[in-house]
């Protein structure tokens, strides 16, 4: 399983700057192309099959314990109570959905976005093995972890999501974080849902534990570790910031296919850009006279990693902004920095957006 995560951990790398390409020239091609309803459809048409494959790299990212995650704290409650709609639109009318959400709960340190997704992938599971309608139970309660091989421990979450389908036999349910297998009939799943969610927990430092029983139904519990910060509101005045000026910026990656297409919305967006194709090269231009305002590089390339740059640079030039473009999430055990990021592939809305907060 460990060969299987970092094969395909490197193969869902590989096709997210692929995608990155794809993405970033739609982009770019959408806004120039002439006012014809007709050619925006195919356009569109395109895009979404991109960022079908873009999530389907993800699920792959997070089996594979290898997807960029933001884990703050959290409050578990008022995210679940967020997905309220969302939920019942998904689940439909023969589900009944109950929540068990107690107050006064400590915040979790999580990627709420990718939580979410986990949720409702453990959700649409549950309504997909009660075909003739049924109830799913949403619980959360504390727990405190000790003599558990898998956990460290210490307090934790647990989020469980119960329902009275058909249920799961033993050979079944031994299998089924497995990547690509399902139980569903061909076509209607791509055994990537569990598989996914057990990475995202395993890579939060929690777990999933799964239970059932043929006709009765299964329980699939997320078990994640509580944050030790209270959770941070984004202030009106941070979610508007708009920067209206030119910069100059340093790009940096080795892929010929996703230097062209970002030199080109950067440069959409009115920057300056100055191209390197390795961690060397951007270091050279670093160390000259040339006025840079930010670097943006990617962190797998030969030679020099993003993050063995972003150190080097800082011996230069300290104040330096950097954000990560990466889809990755493995950086080198005891990386000092802290960079911002940006997760691979990227609308030129996002990588806008970045870049707004760093020239801020």
């Amino acid at each position: 399983m460990e060969t299987i995560g970092q094969l395909t951990g490197g193969v869902a790398h590989d096709f997210n700057n692929l995608l990155m390409a794809v993405m970033g020239n739609l982009d770019l091609l959408r806004k120039r192309v002439p006012d014809d309803p007709r050619l925006h459809r195919l356009i569109d048409g395109a895009m979404q099959g991109a960022e079908r494959g873009a999530s389907l790299t993800q699920r792959l990212l997070a089996f594979a314990r290898q997807q960029d995650l933001r884990a703050v704290p959290v409050d578990l409650r008022g995210l679940i109570q967020g997905m309220i709609d969302l939920l019942e639109r998904s689940l439909g009318p023969r589900v009944v959905l109950r929540l068990d959400l107690p107050e006064g709960l400590p915040p979790a340190r999580i990627d709420g976005n990718q939580l979410e997704l986990a949720i409702l992938n453990l959700a649409i599971n549950a309504r997909d093995a009660m075909p003739d309608g049924g109830s799913i139970d949403i619980r959360v309660c504390e727990y405190q972890a000790s003599g558990d091989p898998a956990l460290q421990p210490g307090r934790y979450l647990k989020l469980s999501v119960v329902d009275n389908g058909k249920g799961m036999t033993p050979e079944i349910l031994k299998r089924a974080v497995e990547p690509f297998f399902s139980s569903k009939p061909l076509g209607k799943g791509t055994g990537l849902g569990l598989s996914m969610v057990h990475g995202l927990a395993v890579q939060l430092g929690g777990e999933l534990q799964l239970s059932s029983t043929v006709g009765k139904g299964t329980n699939a519990t997320l078990i994640l570790p509580v944050a030790t910060a209270v959770p941070e509101a984004e202030s009106p005045a941070q979610r508007s910031h708009k920067v209206n000026r030119s910069a100059v910026i340093l790009f940096v990656d080795d892929d010929p296919l996703i230097a062209l297409s970002t030199t080109e919305m950067l440069e959409d967006l009115g920057h300056r850009v100055i191209g390197a194709s390795s961690g060397l090269h951007a270091l050279d231009i670093i160390r000259s006279e040339q006025p840079i305002d930010l670097m943006v590089t990617d962190h797998v390339m030969p030679g020099m990693t993003g993050v063995e740059l972003a150190v080097a640079s800082r011996e230069v030039r300290p104040q330096l902004p950097i954000l990560l473009a990466t889809g990755y999430a493995e950086l080198p055990e005891g990386t000092q920095l802290d960079l911002p990021r940006l997760a691979k592939p990227y609308h030129q809305d996002q990588l806008r957006d970045r870049l707004d907060q760093l020239l801020g």
